[in-house]
This record gives C-alpha cells, structure tokens and sequence, in this order.
C-alpha cells in the first residue's frame, strides 16, 4: 500500500492524481544558477509543497476548501545544473504543454530567471496578454555583470516580447537609477506598494488575459527573510494575501502565475516558506477557473 504523497508532504497537500482531470498543474523550476547574492532557491519548490501539510484547506478568505478545485502536481522539472538557457527551453516547452491543454500552469522556484520560461509560453498561446509583475526588484537590467541571462534581466526579457506597456510592476523599491527611470518611461510602473495600486489598475485588465509573477521578496524581510536578495521596506504578508484576494474579487482572467525565490535554507523557522505555500492556496481558489 502506498499512502497518498498528497498527505504525507510529497505532493501539494490536496493536489490529485488524475492529470486529465485537473485545472491547474503544479510544478517546480528547481534553479538558482544565476543568484548574485545567497543560493538556495533551486530547493525552494520541494520545501513550499513539504510546509503545505500544514495548511487548513478550507480558506476563510474566500470561503472555498480545496476539494473545490483540482490540481495536479507534476513534481519539479530536472533542470540541467548550471545551465541557464537550456533550463529555460525545458520550462517553456513544458509550460507549453500545460496550456495546450488547456489547464492552469502554477510555478514555484527557484530564481526569478526561471519565469522567462512560463511568460514566453503563455505568450504564445494569448495575444494582447499583460503581465502583473510583483517584486521588490525591478529586475529590467539587459545583463548582469555582462550575463544576459540573470534574475536581474527577466522583466526587461519579457518586455521585449510583449512590449513594455503591457507590464504592471508593483511593490519595487531596488534597482539601478537607469532601471527606474526606464520603468517610469515605459512600463506601468507602481513602486513600494502593491494593494492600492493593484485596485486601481484591475479594471482596465478587464476581458485581456494577464500572467501574474510574484517574488517573494517583494514582502518585507520581517514577514519572509528567507530569500535570496532580502530588501527591506517591503509590504506585509497581509497586503499580498490581500493583493491575491483583489484580483480574484475582480474576475480578470488570469492565465498562470508562478511564485519564485524562496530560499528555505536561509529561513529556519520556515515563516517564509508557509507563507509562500499559503498564497498558493489562495490560487488555487481564488485564480484557477
């Protein structure tokens, strides 16, 4: 007999076995080969699904249990160490398969480079899509210390395919003075906070499909010091629970989303990680259609 891994913190606590079935697909981007400060995120999918045990799965919030949606988890994809590039050719040929087929791709990293793969993908398959992009960095560099591939350079890479002005940044308090004066010129900038601005950019993403991208980081260090380039001045764990509920409340059709840079070996007493698994779970509710 072998016991459901759904339950013993092998799998997203609820998540089914039945991939035909599901709306929304878990997977894991187990990479960090492009951190420039404290490694660790490629460990950050197995720990969010291990703390998710701990969840209740009724969300008070919403009102809904977990039972109400059905997803898969798929487990992490196996990066090849140490490269970037093909790493993010194996996350959007399979987050293509994910939205082939109709279902809701659910990411959890690993750095941030890792949701290049997911927006190009979902880029794809819905024209006119807009990006929520979520963070205390900008992350709008063209290259890192002469890399084009980095953490710090996948908001600009994502503007390049889907053009700036279909970019909403909020929360961002971190970059090079080029980075925001950029971001002011050209995306839909909202830097520091996230809930006020987030309310009132809701409506005009009405009937357009949207990819939401979340760093964990854009939550302060006192709610979530378990990540890689911890910033202070950030918002609580309230406000992005709050932000999740907002965009759920206001019908916009969000397509896929992935939460990134959760660093569990930096945080031991795993605050970082259960909110990371919490927000997942409002989601679930709140998001998968």
């Amino acid at each position: 007999m072998k016991f459901d891994p759904a339950y013993n913190g092998g799998e997203f606590i609820g998540a089914t076995q039945d991939y035909e079935a599901a709306q929304a697909v878990i997977y894991g981007m187990p990479m960090d080969w492009t951190v420039s400060f404290r490694a660790g995120t490629r460990l950050g999918p197995t720990r969010v699904r291990e703390v998710s045990i701990g969840l209740e799965e009724y969300s008070p919030y919403l009102d809904k249990l977990l039972e109400d949606v059905k997803y898969f988890d798929a487990g992490d994809i196996p990066l090849p160490f140490g490269n970037p590039s093909r790493s993010i050719e194996m996350i959007a040929e399979y987050v293509g398969r994910i939205v082939k087929d109709g279902k809701f791709p659910l990411g959890i990293g690993g750095e941030h480079l890792v949701s290049w793969g997911p927006i190009q993908a979902v880029a794809k398959k819905y024209e006119n899509l807009a990006l929520i992009h979520i963070d205390a960095h900008a992350d709008l560099r063209e290259h890192y210390e002469g890399e084009p591939y980095s953490h710090a350079s996948v908001i600009r890479k994502a503007c390049d395919i889907i053009g700036a002005k279909n970019v909403y940044q909020f929360g961002i308090r971190s970059g090079t003075k080029e980075e925001f004066q950029w971001a002011r010129a050209n995306t839909n900038f909202y830097p520091f906070t996230v809930l006020e601005p987030l309310k009132q950019v809701l409506p005009e993403l009405q009937g357009r499909p949207v990819y939401v991208t979340i760093d964990i980081d854009v939550v302060d260090p006192a709610f979530a010091p378990g990540t890689g380039t911890a910033e202070p001045g950030g918002i609580t764990s309230l406000e992005l629970l709050q932000s999740i509920h907002e965009m759920a409340k206001s019908g916009i059709h969000v397509v896929g989303l992935d939460l990134v840079e959760v660093s569990p070996g930096i945080d031991p007493t795993e605050q970082t990680q259960i909110l990371a698994s919490k927000v997942i779970r409002e989601v679930l509710l709140g998001l998968v259609k």
